[in-house]
């Protein structure tokens, strides 16, 4: 009766979102850990504003990326397609650098052309990464805006900056010569990375308030918690976590903010707002990175560490709150947003699901099968509750060579999420079944020359 309740409702709320496009926020973060915020059971790290979110929206515990590093799956985010279909991932450069020529074709339809199509205002702010040349940039792929910087923080470092990781042990502004771009032009060199996350907050909040008639897109990529480490000086020492939970706690007053400017607006049940990350913690950096919780590894692998990801969905009054435990997906956005905007999608190959009716709803989701890239090679293929490693790898940690599995190794993420205890013995069928969905997705798959690659 509970359900049927809440589906008849969905069907109410839903119908209101599809009378009205709604403005939509997308809040990416950078090598956030599954278990790095207080409503996914971080102890010491504080998320007021985050944990009100989940409490009004939804909390989905089983919602992946992509793939295991920055680039690829900011692409996969971007345009709803797995990055081998357009040659942003590659097995010998897994992102894209300052000396990169190459960057999202222009053929790609990303989730900014597709709204802009559709009558929408799009602003990008924050950490691009997807190509730093003016044709790869946002304002070449449908942003009318564009703030932030090009690429990882952590690049551009200049020769006399301290060597290895004695540059992220106490970094300095001037150690990385990152450009901070407004359009197509440089506006600040090195960027200012102590107030880079309060400035692009107001940037969001200019948008907010300064809009028109016509819906917007914001997609705001925090080039945060990735090292280096850098927080204003009101965040300095407040968290019990340290360093790492400075940074996790400012991000928290960001999205406050936002979700506050939204409601003195008066438009917060007129907005969507998601919140996720590009990848799992960057493990390697121990205490200047963060937790996956009771997941295994972290950012560059194909373990659950390195692609779930904590993720919300809020939209007052059009959400109903609760708990998601579905699968889910960044390649389920766009085809999600197209949906609930109108909007055309692109004539090409994707990947994702559209997630409003469970959404809107409370229907099963529909995606019951994500493969898990680690470069230009599947790693993993989960099918329903079971995950089956066919090669393995931490990055990051010297370990130069994957180890082949044969017979793959098998987990029941359902009654094993943390992937300990391999039962591929008890389940030779469904191994099997398991290699016949990879041998077809990768049949579906027409090679392209890797934009990573490109120097």
């Amino acid at each position: 009766m509970l359900r049927f309740a809440a589906v008849l409702l969905g069907v109410c709320l839903v119908d209101s979102v599809q009378a009205k496009p709604p403005n939509v926020v997308v809040i990416f973060c950078d090598d956030l850990g599954y278990g790095d915020l207080g409503c996914f059971g971080h102890p010491t790290i504080r998320t007021p504003h985050l944990d009100r979110m989940a409490q009004e929206g939804q909390r989905w515990t089983e919602f992946y990326v992509a793939a295991c590093v920055c680039t690829p799956s900011r692409a996969a985010l971007q345009t709803g397609r797995y990055p081998i279909r357009n040659g942003m991932c590659s097995s010998r450069r897994r992102v894209l650098f300052p000396d990169s020529k190459g960057g999202l074709p222009a053929t790609e339809v990303t989730i900014g052309t597709m709204l802009k199509a559709g009558g929408y205002a799009t602003h990008a702010i924050g950490k691009w990464h997807l190509g730093h040349l003016p044709q790869f940039l946002p304002t070449s792929h449908g942003y009318d805006t564009y703030f932030g910087i090009p690429y990882s923080n952590d690049m551009d470092a200049v020769k006399n900056a301290p060597r290895g990781r004695a540059r992220f042990n106490e970094p300095k502004i001037e150690y990385f010569n990152v450009p901070l771009m407004r359009g197509e032009e440089i506006v600040e060199r090195p960027a200012d990375q102590h107030t880079i996350t309060r400035r692009f907050t107001e940037e969001a909040v200019k948008i907010i308030q300064a809009r028109d008639e016509n819906p917007f897109f914001i997609y705001l990529a925090h080039n945060l918690p990735h090292v280096p480490l850098f927080v204003s000086d009101e965040f300095t020492d407040v968290s019990r976590r340290g360093l790492y939970g400075d940074v996790i706690e400012e991000i928290d007053l960001s999205v406050g903010t936002i979700l506050n400017t939204l409601r003195t607006e008066g438009i917060a049940e007129d907005t969507l707002v998601v919140f996720t990350s590009d990848n799992g913690p960057w493990n390697s950096f121990r205490q200047q990175g963060g937790s996956a919780g009771l997941l295994r590894d972290g950012k560059g692998s194909t373990w659950e560490g390195g692609m779930r990801e904590p993720t919300l969905f809020w939209q007052p009054g059009k959400i109903a709150p609760g708990v998601v435990m579905d699968m889910g997906s960044t390649l389920d956005l766009l085809p999600t947003l197209a949906a609930l905007s109108g909007s055309k999608l692109p004539k090409t190959t994707l990947d994702g699901h559209d997630l409003s009716p469970v959404l809107f709803e409370g229907r099963p989701g529909p995606r019951s099968t994500l493969f898990y890239y680690h470069g230009a090679e599947v790693y993993a293929v989960r099918s329903g509750m079971y995950k089956a490693h066919f090669k393995t790898k931490t990055s990051y940690v010297g370990q130069k060579e994957a180890e082949v599995h044969d017979p793959p190794l098998l987990y029941h993420l359902g009654h094993d999420p943390s992937e300990e205890y391999n039962i591929a013995a008890d389940h030779p069928d469904v191994i099997d079944a398991i290699r016949r969905l990879r041998k077809e997705h990768e049949a579906s798959i027409e090679r392209v020359p890797s934009q990573l690659e490109l120097r």
